[in-house]
């Protein structure tokens, strides 16, 4: 599996169909959540089965006041007209949208609900597919320590937003100052790296080719002991998801605001290692 190079939301004409999209951590309901970026996705992609890889509605904050515009609204539609024309929608809640693992086994409108899911490729290669969150030993075990660094990370996360202002007028990219904390702290490293691990070992337990999962936001594509790691990001900060191209090869797909080329290949089934 590798890495697509950047696609463009300027291109709204393209359709592609692809097998399977894997979408996580939108968290609609708050400010961050860059929906418009996500719609510019689904206008351009088409799937057999779509997963929602939980912390799609972030409940958390809905219930300290939401924040809803209309984007948010269009995301939910846009993905029940593809329901509505056919698409296979699967829920999986994380922590954020915990709440609706009560109704797990259940189907609304069409949306199925599961508290995780044995995914199928093309090529018979089995995923486990999880938010991952009961491998975070913080949120497990400590609800509360949780929902402060939840406070933290969107505390760095508004940062975001006139740091960007400023390089804009400098004539600088877009930077994500939250990404670089949670990259170079050491402790949220070596995080990152024990639940990588922890969730690619209960793949192993299952039996399983690998593991497609979300929760930490941070989009990868790794192998530990021979099970396939991947995680589809965030739609935050990377704008990131997987998806199984029609030929049964997982990749990552990046979608920016900026200018770029579409990545067709990505979509269209080009050969990849998987």
């Amino acid at each position: 599996m590798k890495d697509t190079p950047d696609i463009t939301a300027d291109d709204q004409t393209a359709k592609f169909h692809v097998r399977a999209l894997f979408i996580s951590d939108v968290h609609l309901g708050t400010r961050t959540a860059r929906a418009d970026q996500l719609l510019g996705l689904l206008r351009c992609c088409d799937a057999d089965v779509i997963y929602l890889v939980g912390d799609i509605v972030d409940f958390w904050r809905v219930r300290r006041g939401p924040h809803w515009p209309q984007t948010h609204n269009d995301v939910l539609q846009k993905l029940m007209r593809k329901v509505r024309k056919g698409t296979r929608l699967i829920l999986i809640p994380g922590n954020h949208d915990e709440g609706l693992r009560d109704y797990a086994g259940m189907q609304f409108g069409g949306v199925e609900i599961h508290r995780d899911y044995l995914h199928t490729t093309a090529l018979g290669q089995r995923y486990v597919v999880m938010h991952g969150d009961e491998f975070d030993v913080v949120v497990r075990t400590a609800r509360w320590l949780a929902l402060l660094g939840d406070r933290g990370y969107e505390f760095a996360l508004w940062l975001n937003h006139p740091l960007n202002w400023l390089r804009r007028h400098l004539g600088l990219g877009y930077w994500s100052f939250s990404a670089y904390v949670k990259y170079r702290v050491k402790s949220a490293v070596a995080f990152i790296g024990a639940f990588e691990e922890a969730v690619a070992a209960e793949a192993r337990r299952r039996a399983a080719h690998g593991v497609i999962c979300g929760h930490i936001h941070h989009a990868a594509d790794r192998t530990f002991d021979g099970v396939h790691y991947v995680n589809c990001g965030d739609w935050v900060e990377s704008c990131t998801a997987v998806v199984e191209t029609r030929d049964g090869h997982l990749r990552i797909v990046h979608w920016l605001d900026q200018t770029g080329n579409l990545a067709q290949a990505a979509l269209a089934g080009a050969p990849a290692r998987s």
